[in-house]
């Protein structure tokens, strides 16, 4: 508990430290203390660029990968589960300059998945993300499919409370 608290405190810090990020210079430019909003972004660099001098779309689909999956295990809580099931990118212009991605995750996205899954035992979203370049131009389209499952014993404790009966 005391680490999670430590990790949510410093965040952007720990992720703009991550390898995998580090090593293809994306950054957390802008990351709200609520896991709602999250902007990333990533200059065009000598080594992360691909063989014909534009953004290597490794890179693009980097930068677009564990922030939905993020956000909503931090806003649904401890009672699901959140898994990156699919993704899908779509190269649309080359990028040649830096490049931006904003992540948001409204109330009602929220409410929607909480309340779907009290019908369904699982069920999967798909969230769209534009990369754009400083010009605002949209250098890909990244299509990503959540998974969200509500955990057993959750399900188990709310199935197995008694129905009100009025007494007649």
């Amino acid at each position: 508990m005391l680490l999670q608290k430590a990790f949510q405190r410093h965040a952007r810090r720990i992720l703009n430290l991550w390898p995998p990020f580090l090593g293809a210079g994306i950054r957390v430019a802008r990351m709200d203390r609520g896991w709602r909003e999250i902007d990333v972004e990533m200059k065009l660099r000598r080594w992360n660029r691909n063989y014909v001098g534009t953004h290597y779309g490794g890179s693009l689909y980097s930068m677009t990968d564990p922030w939905l999956m993020l956000m909503l295990i931090e806003n649904l809580g401890r009672d699901y589960i959140v898994w990156d099931k699919a993704a899908n990118i779509r190269f649309r212009r080359p990028g040649r300059s830096v490049v931006r991605a904003q992540f948001r995750l409204s109330d009602e996205q929220i409410q929607e998945i909480r309340d779907a899954l009290r019908d369904q035992e699982k069920i999967d979203r798909t969230f769209t993300v534009e990369v754009k370049d400083e010009a605002g131009t949209v250098i890909a389209e990244v299509q990503k499919v959540i998974h969200v499952k509500r955990k057993a014993a959750v399900v188990q404790a709310t199935d197995s409370r008694p129905e009100s009966v009025a007494a007649g």
